[in-house]
């Protein structure tokens, strides 16, 4: 072989090993995420369902978390928590995520009920909690005058326009019939509650209480029975009502749960104001599902939840946490009594 050729020869050599170097570098950086990045695979869509006064507070963390995981498209809808639930369960819709205002949605609508029901999660996480209140506007009739003392009285006057959520589809509309029990007792007052509700008709109801939000700005209803975050979400005047009522306070269960409410989903007892969330059996993206769920669960989620009007849990509190995934269990202690 000529000198010439030898020279040729090597040199193509040289440039096949340099181009598959190049490649196998291009490759690595490609798989290799940006910092601060997940190495998600594009084009996951995330499909979400969440109570209707999470909507402000997950939107906030559904764009945290998509900075750290670009390859995440994030498909959420909001509503009534036993709307949502039945999105999934006779709807048949998929769900990675849902998120409730009561707990015992999950195990009423998405656990197995007899032998031939259907399981469409086997546990849940209660990651915030909340009060109910009425909230009102200085255009509000008695405005100057309610009271954590009076309101009770002022609510059933005559003339008094009240918005409230469904009972049947929205875990507000329920709670606040709750609490308007509770309120009978705790003030010696047989006949408060129907005395309100009077003031509250079947075209104030809305599916769920925040529908209700621009009809109390816009005068139309003069006070919207509703969650004491949204009230500070949206820098409404609210009432401070007492803990032995307004369903905030873990230690009360016992008492709260003396009062019963009738809904299409059958007699509903009174429990304190906890928000859980699981991902179903049947999510087309679990781990991606998990992983939001940590997000949710950890500093920064809760920070966004503090800041928007909840009480965070420290740490979250789990009810089956022998099926919480792995991943999930470090940030959990059990729910209190199981």
């Amino acid at each position: 072989m000529s000198k010439t050729r030898r020279i040729f020869l090597s040199r193509i050599a040289g440039a096949r090993l340099y181009l598959c170097v190049f490649v196998l570098a291009g490759a690595v950086a490609l798989a290799i995420p940006a910092q601060g990045q997940s190495n998600t695979a594009a084009g996951t869509t995330l499909v979400q369902y969440g109570a209707g006064t999470l909507a402000l507070s997950f939107r906030a963390i559904n764009s945290a978390y998509q900075q750290i995981h670009p390859g995440v498209t994030i498909q959420a809808q909001f509503g009534g928590s036993v709307k949502m639930a039945k999105q999934i369960t006779e709807l048949h819709q998929p769900a990675d995520v849902l998120a409730v205002a009561d707990y015992n949605v999950i195990p009423q609508q998405l656990y197995p009920h007899g032998l031939a029901g259907t399981a469409y999660a086997n546990w849940y996480i209660g990651f915030v909690s909340n009060a109910i209140t009425f909230v009102y506007t200085d255009k509000s009739k008695g405005a100057s005058s309610i009271n954590s003392s009076n309101w009770y009285r002022l609510l059933a006057e005559p003339g008094v326009q009240i918005g409230r959520s469904n009972p049947d589809t929205d875990p507000s509309g329920y709670q606040t019939l709750q609490m308007l029990q509770l309120a009978e007792k705790y003030y010696h007052q047989p006949g408060l509650a129907q005395a309100i509700l009077k003031n509250a008709p079947e075209k104030n109801i809305r599916d769920t209480e925040t529908e209700l939000i621009g009809a109390l700005e816009s005068g139309q209803i003069d006070y919207l029975a509703i969650y004491r975050s949204d009230a500070q979400q949206h820098h409404f005047k609210y009432l401070q009502l007492p803990p032995p009522i307004d369903l905030s306070d873990a230690s009360l269960a016992p008492q709260y749960a003396t009062v019963s409410v009738h809904t299409r989903n059958g007699d509903l007892p009174a429990r304190p104001i906890i928000y859980a969330v699981t991902v179903p059996l049947n999510a087309p993206h679990p781990q991606e599902a998990k992983r939001w769920v940590g997000f949710l669960l950890g500093k920064r989620g809760q920070e966004v939840m503090q800041q928007n009007g909840f009480a965070v849990i420290k740490p979250p509190i789990a009810s089956g946490l022998r099926e919480v995934p792995a991943e999930l269990k470090g940030d959990v202690k059990p729910w209190p009594g199981q």
